[in-house]
């Protein structure tokens, strides 16, 4: 048992971002219902106050972890891609290789399962899904495809990726490189 200093020392050294994170480990373990204080600080081996520290209530922990997930999963990579200077079928083919990087969709797959029930994480999940598609479009636009085909092409990609999630946080083996590669040929052809 950790003595009352110990714990001081640890929630001292525990910022947000940990308290994030084991959220994160939470809702994908039991949906977001398993995203409690009480249970977090046990397991992250501090008192609940080291929460209060960082966060007003869960509520705010909840808007932090689905602000983190939007800005990680989707701006975060939308920048770090634009800010390549690439011409748009490498971004394309970059953004692939991201998502083959990242093929368990544990959290993708909480977080969606989460906005199937909350208004809230059903908002967040909807603005990304139209930015990704949105990046995904714009890049097919600038390869020469019509507004139509891109927007198609787009749809269908995405679908593919949010079904490779979900087979992969399953337990499935990740579709092979070689696959997405004949994917992204497809989807690129005029």
């Amino acid at each position: 048992m950790k003595t009352a200093r110990a714990r001081r020392k640890v929630a001292d050294k525990l910022g947000p971002e940990r308290w994030v994170r084991a959220g994160f480990d939470a809702l994908v373990r039991g949906g977001v219902e398993a995203v409690r204080v009480e249970p977090l600080a046990v397991d992250l081996g501090v008192t609940k106050g080291s929460f209060y520290w960082h966060f007003v209530d869960r509520g705010d922990l909840l808007r932090q972890m689905l602000a983190r997930w939007e800005a990680g999963g989707t701006h975060q990579i939308i920048e770090r891609l634009r800010g390549s200077g690439a011409p748009a079928r490498e971004q394309l083919t970059l953004l692939m290789a991201i998502c083959q990087e990242h093929a368990n969709g544990s959290i993708e797959g909480a977080v969606r399962a989460w906005g199937a029930t909350s208004p809230e994480a059903g908002e967040v999940v909807a603005r990304v899904d139209r930015t990704r598609e949105g990046f995904v479009e714009g890049l097919l636009r600038e390869m020469g495809l019509s507004a139509d085909s891109a927007r198609h092409r787009t749809r269908a990609l995405y679908l593919a990726l949010l079904g490779e999630f979900a087979r992969t946080a399953s337990g499935a083996e990740p579709t092979s490189p070689v696959v997405w590669k004949e994917v992204l040929t497809i989807l690129t052809s005029r």
